[in-house]
């Protein structure tokens, strides 16, 4: 059973006495990743292609203290058919689907055939380092990111239940950032905000 998670995010240069407070904790895993993000002019879903996988999480709800729910909605790996291919289009990116001219597309040919086409569509090339924390049951993490070559520096706090989560924004002092999402951050720096 999928429980979707609540999270809060922001990004900036530095985040002053909150990583600090981040820092005092005992850290846990530490990740590398490159990625690819397709963001649509169209639409703020999250699609990222990762480890020959897509992989979609939809915007769910937000609440009153401005957390987001993000939902796993779709995973699917290469070669890709054009019935889920139609999907991603009208469903995730809003965008008209192209003309299929072949049953299924490996990672490749959908990057560059069916992808780079689209004029409502950015492919961007994510590396993120990633430094976790577990603080209140918490994910906590500082993330030093990359986008199209841009850096980005990033925390967050993610758990399943959103009082934990705003608990965890406050006891942190993290409260005087703005919440941020990565498609927001992503389209600010390639230009498409």
């Amino acid at each position: 059973m999928i429980i979707p998670r609540w999270e809060w995010r922001t990004f900036g240069d530095s985040f002053g006495d909150a990583e600090r407070n981040i820092n005092a904790h005992e850290k846990g895993g530490f990740k590398k990743s490159e990625e690819k993000y397709i963001l649509s002019r169209l639409s703020n879903e999250n699609v990222k292609i990762r480890d020959d996988l897509i992989d979609i999480k939809t915007l769910k709800q937000v609440n009153d203290d401005k957390l987001e729910q993000w939902y796993p909605a779709m995973k699917e790996s290469f070669p890709i058919g054009k019935d889920k291919l139609a999907v991603l289009f009208n469903e995730y990116f809003k965008v008209s689907a192209p003309e299929f001219t072949q049953n299924t597309y490996t990672y490749t040919e959908f990057l560059e055939d069916i992808v780079t086409p689209c004029e409502d569509l950015v492919i961007v090339e994510v590396y993120k380092e990633r430094q976790a924390y577990t603080i209140n049951d918490a994910t906590v993490e500082i993330a030093e990111t990359k986008f199209n070559g841009v850096p980005m520096r990033t925390t967050c706090v993610e758990h399943t239940d959103p009082e934990n989560v705003i608990h965890t924004v406050r006891e942190l002092g993290l409260v005087g950032f703005e919440n941020i999402n990565y498609i927001a951050a992503m389209k600010t720096a390639v230009g498409m905000a």
